[in-house]
């Protein structure tokens, strides 16, 4: 039988046993989450940090595969993320800011929010979650423009907020991400191949502030985004050219 608590004053009705009971399992489950860590040898790995990257790991596979609930898992990956990279804010065994990595959560989220409805609108559309294109060599031009711009532009502002040197190479992930997530989010080839330059300054930065689980699932995202590059550019090739596959065969 439940046993009913009526909160005094707080005009929100009963509280039942089992309800009390779920909102103490909840905070446990949420408090272990914040606070659980993976110790390898003098090394603290936050859980968080770990099921994040797992989580991203999971959305790229989607993305890949041209599936929808890329974008939803993508963002789950980005909110865990984005608390694991204010380590000084929150308290972590790694009291390190990365704002670029942090701030790239929020643009991810944001950005996935636009290609989770964009990929869904297409697919509800009777058509396919998206297409594959070429985004053309006069958008290929503008993307580098804009990638090597911002990160200009934007250096002088993360060393003044206080990020973890060299304070380019954060600025150049978070330009880079804004940039690939967008492309995906438009159908464009090309976008692999932006996580590639991210992943290549990512990884040493990544490392040297401490954040392993994240620098190694970099390596991991490197395999998968040079894949994915040629998954993608194949099913462009097979969507001009019908006959391309019974070449290949």
């Amino acid at each position: 039988m439940a046993v009913t608590v009526v909160g005094e004053g707080t005009g929100i009705g009963p509280i039942t046993s089992q309800g009390r009971a779920f909102e103490r399992d909840t905070m446990t489950v949420i408090d272990w989450l914040f606070d659980a860590q993976l110790v390898l040898g003098d090394q603290h790995v936050l859980w968080r940090e770990i099921i994040g990257n797992v989580f991203g790991l999971l959305s790229a596979l989607g993305g890949m595969r041209r599936k929808v609930w890329a974008w939803p898992i993508g963002i789950i990956g980005n909110a865990l993320l984005f608390t694991v990279f204010l380590g000084a804010v929150f308290d972590t065994p790694n009291p390190v800011n990365l704002l670029g990595q942090a701030a790239r959560q929020v643009m991810f989220i944001v950005v996935s929010v636009y290609g989770w409805y964009s990929w869904k609108h297409h697919r509800d559309g009777g058509g396919a979650a998206v297409e594959p294109r070429w985004a053309g060599a006069r958008t290929r031009v503008l993307l580098a423009v804009v990638l090597v711009g911002g990160t200009a532009l934007l250096t002088p502002l993360f060393t003044l907020l206080g990020s973890f040197e060299p304070v380019w190479a954060d600025a150049w992930i978070f330009v880079g991400s804004l940039l690939a997530t967008y492309g995906m989010a438009k159908g464009w080839v090309e976008f692999w191949l932006i996580w590639v330059a991210v992943d290549i300054v990512g990884v040493p930065l990544l490392v040297s502030a401490g954040y392993y689980a994240s620098a190694f699932m970099y390596v991991i995202y490197g395999v998968f985004t040079l894949t994915g590059f040629f998954v993608w550019a194949r099913a462009r090739r097979r969507a001009v050219d019908p006959e391309f596959e019974q070449v290949l065969v």
